[in-house]
């Protein structure tokens, strides 16, 4: 399976109200790789290290999760992350983007993403990624300094990022994304203006930079319960503030509260995902949204392995249309052209509450839109809106 994908015109901005609604009837796949060479002391997703004897049987479980599938599609995206999907020999992904194709379709142009840890990006493991289909690489660079690094728990180093992005270039990726995390505690203000000032002068197309955030169950937690110190909310909010000037100013749109990319360049999956539009889940914790439902898979590998793919759903929930239209207006709203307001949206504007984050230069109801004007009060917002009491059924926006 080859993919021919190409940008989108260049006129189509990823921040344009009428082009990020269209996101809405397209469909795509997650496939979730657990496997890493070392699970980062922040990190709380379903993954593992040492596990490597385990690939084979688990790639054979995922394909057997979709062979067990519906039939649907065809997808207009898919998107492999982890974990560490570069940890593992191309030569799987290749079987997995086939099985998807031949079960569901891969539409001509579809994104195929694949996240990426830059110590694993050799040239050749580029090239051979490359000829599977996949045509966009998001490399999880996490800082250009190295203390925040070894903070980090991160095997890489600064150098190892640059030229991993110049392997991907070589091998001819369509897009190439960089993720940035800030406001750990060992991390100077300088060190984060480095950073980002380092990522825009690699020849990137894409940067998501995200909070450092203490999760409960994480050898971060545990730390920090003990006694370490914690990310400092005054230091992030500064972070991020640098962020979006810098980015900005490099041309870079922000279509999104964590996530920026050149015109032509933003993430498929994610404004699917964001969109509200229906998505389908295959491995290890992987999620899925279908036909008004919301499902999730178990996170316990050696369960995942041992039932073949078989019967891998933990739990799952059917949406009402109260709460499809809660969830639309909030996860929409992460976004910088905002979203239809809808009859919840309408109701929830016309509210006392509505008018004190106005006020605060938080929300704008702009024509038929519910806009966040400060992504960083967006989970401000989404409380408001969450707490409005359900009453009948909203009218489609």
């Amino acid at each position: 399976m080859n993919s021919s994908a190409a940008p989108p015109p260049p006129d189509l901005r990823p921040d344009d109200p009428v082009y990020v609604d269209t996101f809405a009837r397209r469909r795509a796949a997650y496939v979730h790789i657990p496997f890493c060479a070392r699970v980062c002391p922040y990190c709380d997703f379903a993954v593992v290290e040492g596990a490597d004897h385990l690939v084979e049987r688990y790639v054979a479980a995922v394909l057997s999760e979709i062979s067990a599938e519906d039939e649907w599609g065809p997808l207009d995206a898919v998107f492999i992350g982890g974990g560490t999907p570069s940890h593992i020999e191309p030569h799987y992904i290749a079987t997995i983007l086939d099985a998807l194709d031949a079960r569901f379709s891969i539409a001509p142009g579809a994104e195929i993403s694949i996240e990426a840890n830059p110590e694993d990006w050799t040239s050749g493991r580029s090239d051979e990624l490359r000829s599977t289909g996949v045509d966009r690489v998001s490399f999880g660079a996490q800082s250009l300094s190295e203390p925040t690094l070894a903070y980090l728990g991160r095997r890489h180093s600064p150098e190892q990022i640059a030229v991993a992005v110049a392997r991907a270039r070589a091998s001819g990726y369509r897009s190439v994304s960089v993720d940035l995390i800030y406001g750990a505690p060992a991390e100077p203000r300088k060190a984060w203006q480095i950073t980002v000032d380092g990522v825009l002068a690699l020849p990137v197309d894409h940067v998501s930079a995200y909070a450092l955030t203490v999760e409960r169950g994480t050898p971060l937690s545990r730390a920090v319960q003990a006694g370490a110190a914690a990310p400092d909310p005054d230091h992030q909010a500064d972070a991020y503030d640098y962020a979006c000037r810098v980015l900005a100013g490099a041309g870079l749109v922000q279509y999104e509260v964590s996530n920026w990319a050149r015109p032509g360049h933003a993430c498929t999956y994610n404004l699917i995902v964001w969109a509200q539009g229906e998505y389908l889940g295959f491995g290890l914790g992987a999620h899925r949204h279908r036909a008004g439902r919301r499902s999730w898979n178990i996170r316990r590998l050696d369960a995942y392995i041992g039932r073949g793919g078989r019967g891998v759903e933990a739990s799952g929930e059917e949406l009402r249309p109260i709460d499809q239209e809660r969830e639309r207006l909030v996860v929409g709203m992460r976004r910088r052209a905002g979203v239809a307001a809808g009859g919840l949206g309408r109701r929830w504007s016309e509210t006392d509450e509505f008018s004190r984050l106005r006020s605060a230069g938080i929300v704008a109801r702009l024509g038929g839109r519910i806009v966040v004007l400060d992504p960083l009060r967006t989970d401000t917002a989404a409380r408001s809106l969450v707490g409005l009491p359900a009453e009948d059924p909203p009218h489609a926006p």
